[in-house]
């Protein structure tokens, strides 16, 4: 009879996991071998979800709708981040920003999309005050005064499929479309980055925003394309990780996840928290929920640890955050904007 442990998927995987070395694996000594290390990295990490295009397309941005709230202004825009694709948000300004200041690109999780992040029922009325897991949190960032660009994640919300929208507001297309992005060579998270990084290119043609003082923060799927954002684009000055930095290993690796999440043979190359010394000596801030069962907070824990260790080779200790709060996998918020005074 096979020994017990031999029938068991997890084990196997953990196994293979310990035996596979990272070969970008942080182990720099000096500024200098990390800045190397960071180069390195980057450009295989660009490869892995798929490479950018060389040369981005004409945004073609428009203005879709304003509209005028009690503290803020709101327009509906849209731009194209590559040729066929166009990527749907919300701009919003608070009434006493004074240009040009502060933006925060923000990114929904699963759910809605982006309208539940900005305070946007399923029937279209306004929320009279912050709900949902993600609570709000454009709208957070709105009233401690910061500009936000807030995006539709492709596959969430207003970007998605024909059977997607037929299953109901909260439905993704997650799958089939990270699916054929493998099929592709490619995977969501590249797509998604790129919306990013062609968010933070239309932010730079507004004279209101101060284009050096430009953040990104996200949740959960938001929380993904945030630290791969922040990584790979060091326009970023700062990143707002919620419920979702942890070790690939005790997160994506050992519990079941939307397919969105996958990067093809990353764990050849880093864990996490090596990835996170890519947004060293910018400014990363990361949030927990000590109940979320998706991404254990012990593996955050350690993962923090382990990328504080990059932070302090670059002089940045200050610029490595984190908050633990008693609450499931939900947007917290407390300590990152206080954090935010301070680097934004």
């Amino acid at each position: 009879m096979a020994h017990e442990q031999h029938l068991d998927t997890l084990a196997f995987s953990h196994v293979l996991y310990e035996e596979t070395p990272r070969q970008f694996a942080f182990q720099a000594t000096t500024r200098e071998e990390a800045e190397r290390w960071q180069n390195a990295l980057r450009r295989k990490l660009t490869e892995l979800v798929g490479g950018f295009p060389p040369q981005p397309c004409n945004l073609q941005p428009q203005v879709l709708e304003s509209r005028e709230f009690a503290s803020y202004n709101r327009e509906t825009v849209q731009f194209q981040s590559r040729p066929n694709m166009t990527v749907f948000g919300y701009l919003l300004l608070p009434k006493d920003f004074a240009p040009p200041g502060p933006a925060i690109l923000c990114l929904a999780g699963h759910g809605r999309g982006v309208d539940d992040i900005v305070g946007i029922e399923e029937n279209g009325r306004m929320r009279t005050e912050y709900g949902g897991y993600q609570n709000d949190f454009a709208l957070q960032c709105v009233a401690h005064g910061y500009a936000v660009l807030a995006i539709e994640q492709f596959g969430f919300g207003h970007r998605r499929d024909r059977a997607a929208r037929q299953r109901g507001a909260g439905n993704s297309s997650c799958q089939p479309s990270a699916g054929a992005a493998f099929l592709l060579g490619q995977t969501m998270v590249g797509w998604r980055v790129y919306d990013a990084i062609r968010a933070l290119d239309y932010l730079e043609t507004l004279p209101e925003i101060d284009s050096n003082r430009v953040g990104i923060m996200g949740i959960s799927g938001g929380g993904t394309t945030t630290f791969f954002a922040s990584a790979l684009d060091t326009r970023f000055k700062a990143a707002v990780v919620s419920g979702y930095f942890n070790t690939f290993r005790d997160s994506i690796f050992s519990l079941s996840h939307c397919i969105d999440n996958y990067i093809p043979s990353v764990l050849k190359y880093a864990e996490m928290f090596d990835i996170a010394g890519l947004i060293a000596p910018r400014a990363m801030f990361v949030e927990a929920g000590t109940e979320d069962t998706i991404f254990p907070i012990e593996a955050t824990r350690l993962a923090v640890n382990r990328a504080k260790e990059c932070f302090r080779i670059f002089g940045a200790a200050d610029k490595l955050g984190f908050e633990a709060f008693e609450a499931g996998h939900s947007f917290h918020g407390i300590g990152a904007f206080q954090f935010l005074r301070g680097v934004l």
